[in-house]
């Protein structure tokens, strides 16, 4: 496995919207691998793939109750809301205040191309709302209340 080098605000791919994931190669193997790999070096909550310059519809997430590994995934539900910090590996050093939805309920395939349900709540629907933005070429900065803030730790 390799860690690959996370891109940063103002690179292209961080912009740009992903493709689905038709199926299931050892290179889409590999770069999942890769994905958690970079995320735990990192001290990262989530990835996804855009994150290391990969413009496919994946996503890997460990809120620390082990990983979670997200193949074409979509938002089927939400409510409530939180509003709470949020930092991103793309946006080293800074933080800024985020509204998301509280509850999320989501669909995506695993790394056997299963079709799978995932409820979260919290941290992990913020997660889950955080890094599916990626996919379309969003960074939670678009979405911040206030102003962006240095921090001298990091968080995805």
């Amino acid at each position: 496995m390799a860690i690959r080098t996370i891109r940063e605000m103002g690179d292209d791919v961080l912009t740009k919207v992903c493709k689905e994931v038709p199926k299931m190669t050892l290179r889409t193997r590999i770069l999942i691998e890769d994905m958690l790999d970079t995320m735990y070096q990192a001290d990262g909550v989530g990835l996804a793939a855009p994150q290391v310059g990969i413009l496919k519809r994946i996503v890997v997430i460990d809120v620390g109750e082990g990983p979670i590994v997200m193949i074409n995934p979509e938002i089927l539900e939400t409510s409530g809301e939180q509003t709470g910090e949020e930092g991103c590996l793309s946006v080293p050093g800074k933080a800024g205040v985020v509204t998301r939805p509280n509850y999320v309920k989501a669909r995506a395939l695993n790394e056997n191309m299963e079709e799978y349900i995932i409820e979260g709540e919290e941290l992990l629907a913020r997660a889950i709302c955080h890094e599916l933005d990626h996919l379309d070429g969003h960074l939670y900065v678009e979405k911040v209340e206030g102003e962006l803030h240095d921090t001298n730790y990091e968080e995805e």
